[in-house]
């Protein structure tokens, strides 16, 4: 039988392997009074980004506490990390909870110049829900950590920050090359193993990942990126492709580019 699973909220030591760990507010709530947790009992608990068999050593509705045992075997995030613009809100949770099951490692909303101004003015008070949907969304998908979600900033600093060796434009401007095609072009030669996960960025590095493998892809907001905007990808080295002649909306763009890519970073 699958045991539960669960993401620490606290844990020590605060790094490296931790021994000991903690759920407190709803999830202690909802082990203590819903599941009838008693010491002694044993879930699969995620803490700094490794996965264990865990103990109960104490319950009360405000914390349970546990011993961890012995590390489990487990997937990290893929190395995707998911530049989004910033779109009606509910299907943005939608896009966001998706993402999170498929496997991304971060998701960085972008306050572009066609986001509606109503919906760059409450971004930020969003951000805070959207890192609880991708916390819920990692438990339910049963990942071995959580994405991080970036405060909503323009596009113009994103840029800026992006380090990723492979970048990929969503583009609706672009007939020719495909998002299969130049994914398969920029890892030529290159066959990915387990150990090329990258894996959360508070998840040490154990296994050596390769760094190389690292993608950034743009997903756009309805009605597209501005002409300035696509200039700005182009100076910043993106490249431009196609998920074929239909037009999607964002978040099902978001879903197919994302599970494309998963066929060639997993």
């Amino acid at each position: 039988m699958t045991r539960r699973r669960f993401i620490a909220d606290t844990f020590s030591p605060p790094t490296g392997h931790p021994t000991h760990a903690s759920l407190t507010g709803d999830q202690a709530t909802h082990l203590a009074r819903v599941l009838r947790a008693q010491p002694g009992q044993t879930f699969d608990l995620v803490a700094n980004g490794f996965l264990h068999r865990a103990e109960i050593t104490s319950v009360s509705e405000s914390e349970v506490a546990f011993l961890l045992h012995e590390e489990l075997v487990s997937d990290a995030s893929l190395p995707l990390r998911l530049l989004l613009a910033v779109f009606k809100f509910d299907h943005m949770e939608w896009a966001i909870e998706k993402a999170t099951e498929l496997g991304v490692a971060t998701i960085t909303p972008i306050l572009a110049r066609r986001t509606e101004k109503h919906l760059t003015l409450a971004a930020h008070k969003r951000a805070e829900r959207w890192r609880r949907i991708a916390l819920e969304a990692a438990k339910q998908s049963r990942r071995s950590d959580i994405p991080t979600i970036a405060d909503p900033i323009t596009l113009k600093l994103a840029l800026t920050q992006e380090t990723s060796p492979t970048r990929i434009l969503l583009s609706e401007t672009e007939q020719a090359t495909t998002l299969s095609a130049a994914l398969e072009k920029a890892f030529q030669g290159s066959h990915p193993t387990t150990n090329d996960r990258v894996p959360h960025p508070s998840q040490p590095h154990r296994d050596g990942p390769d760094v190389d493998r690292q993608t950034a892809l743009a997903i756009g907001p309805e009605g597209g990126w501005t002409p300035e905007e696509m200039a700005l990808f182009t100076q910043h080295q993106w490249q431009h492709v196609t998920l074929g002649p239909r037009i999607l909306r964002a978040e099902t763009a978001a879903i197919a580019a994302i599970a494309i890519a998963s066929t060639h970073l997993n």
